[in-house]
């Protein structure tokens, strides 16, 4: 299959069908959503109104404990026995509850509607007898069913009862669960029908971009400067004249690009010229001319073998092994990097080192980051001037700097120096790669390259994140 074929070959799945699934998916998570969280929010409210109606019964139980008369004697109860059937036969439960009454004596009476796997397990007067002495509430799990009570403890004198209201928390869950599904049924039914919709929206919307593609398929990459019809005011027109728009803004970046291209071989290419003219006029006879010109252009092949480099290492930036972490002892690196820097010119060298403190970095990459600032500073700087090394430690992040007493940077060029290629003067001999190279050491350490705003000369951080490591 060719290139053309791959290009012009029908996707498989259209725009159409792939917005109208889009919609259909985000519709479906949405009400989904929704129903997840209308279950949730109503499942807590059930929960706390079950709870409340069960409080609610210990304190009218209490209340008629206290302050209730026996209806055969007109005194109060003189027994538990005799208080919990009074209770019973006097008090209806509601939906889904039944109270139930445990006495020292004959069997455990209850009132509501019957539920066998309650009067006929063990496990639920087990759970009782268990409480009977302290009483609470606590959940349990009968067969398929739910429940939760709570268990309230009788002692006069000797004789001991329990009174217990229980609620079938699955029974009262039967109503929301039926909502549920009436839900999710209507919940199905509305997202076939969005569906639906934004098909036919999707096609209609659409339908220009179609038509677009169709008159658009003659220009080719070597046709930029040729431009669609538009007339009309409608959305095809309006879509026409972006799409002629965007022609002018791809010649425009075409250009931008032949332009920049321009330029790198213009960098490229002038240490070669000058090894070429002055081969060209070099008198082998004479030794002086010789040495003179043995001289440049050594000088001139360093300069490129530099710019080589220095794009070599711009162009590793983005590669996964560029940065190889270890754990780093910043003082150990900042006294290896100020005994390497002082050798780089006749300054007066000072070193500002940090307490103990560990990163995880590659420290060959930043002893080559820190001798570009220092470098820097020496060529910005006269003969004693005073440039300082040395690391701060703050709780996320330890900065490695360079300050020197030179002429600074103008407010102007402080973003410039940190693009490729950029100067802070035109007096500079650099290639303008040096700060670059900076940034993209620290940027690939996960961190950042700062300038101080100082009254006189420059001060540069390298500020890297502390990692995983501590002081030690």
């Amino acid at each position: 299959m060719t290139t053309t074929e791959r290009r012009h070959r029908r996707p498989r799945f259209s725009v159409t069908q792939r917005i109208t699934t889009g919609v259909l998916l985000l519709t479906a998570i949405g009400l989904g959503a929704v129903g997840l969280l209308l279950y949730v929010l109503e499942s807590a409210n059930l929960d706390n109104r079950i709870d409340q109606e069960l409080s609610q019964e210990i304190v009218e139980f209490r209340g008629f404990a206290e302050n209730g008369v026996d209806p055969e004697t007109g005194r109060p109860f003189e027994s538990a026995d005799r208080l919990l059937r009074v209770f019973l036969e006097r008090n209806q439960p509601g939906t889904a509850e039944t109270f139930f009454a445990f006495t020292m004596e004959g069997p455990v009476l209850y009132q509501g509607v019957a539920d066998p796997r309650l009067s006929e397990t063990r496990e639920f007067v087990a759970l009782v007898e268990g409480l009977m002495d302290r009483g609470g509430r606590t959940s349990t799990q009968i067969g398929d069913a739910t429940y939760r009570f709570v268990v309230l403890p009788l002692h006069e004198g000797s004789d001991r009862g329990a009174f217990v209201a229980v609620h079938n928390v699955t029974e009262h869950r039967q109503s929301l669960n039926e909502l549920l599904r009436t839900y999710t049924i209507a919940a199905t039914m509305a997202t076939l029908i969005v569906a639906l919709l934004s098909s036919l929206i999707a096609r209609r919307l659409l339908q220009p971009v179609h038509e677009l593609r169709t008159a658009a398929q003659s220009i080719t990459a070597g046709e930029l400067d040729r431009r669609l019809e538009a007339s009309g005011s409608d959305d095809l027109a309006e879509l026409i004249r972006t799409f002629n728009d965007m022609l002018d803004r791809l010649e425009s970046a075409f250009e931008t690009q032949r332009q920049f291209l321009d330029d790198a071989g213009h960098e490229l290419r002038t240490p070669l010229t000058v090894l070429r003219g002055h081969l060209e006029v070099l008198d082998p006879a004479d030794v002086n001319d010789v040495e003179e010109t043995r001289a440049l252009l050594l000088d001139e092949i360093g300069r490129m073998s530099r710019l080589v480099e220095d794009l070599l290492v711009l162009a590793k930036t983005r590669r996964p092994d560029f940065v190889r972490a270890e754990p780093v002892e910043v003082s150990v690196l900042l006294k290896d990097v100020f005994a390497k820097a002082s050798a780089l010119g006749p300054r007066d060298w000072d070193i500002r080192v940090p307490p103990p403190v560990t990163i995880q970095a590659d420290p060959q990459r930043l002893t080559q980051a820190m001798l570009q600032l220092a470098d820097n500073a020496v060529r910005y700087t006269e003969e004693g001037t005073s440039i300082v090394l040395g690391a701060d430690a703050g709780p996320d992040a330890v900065d490695l700097w360079v300050s020197d007493q030179g002429p600074g940077v103008p407010p102007d060029k402080r973003e410039v120096i940190f693009q490729r290629f950029g100067r802070a003067s035109q007096d500079d001999q650099g290639f303008g790669l040096g700060l670059t190279i900076v940034s993209a050491i620290a940027q690939a350490h996960g961190g950042q390259v700062l300038l101080d705003d100082t009254v006189t000369g420059a001060t540069f951080r390298l500020r890297l994140p502390r990692g995983e490591q501590g002081e030690q």
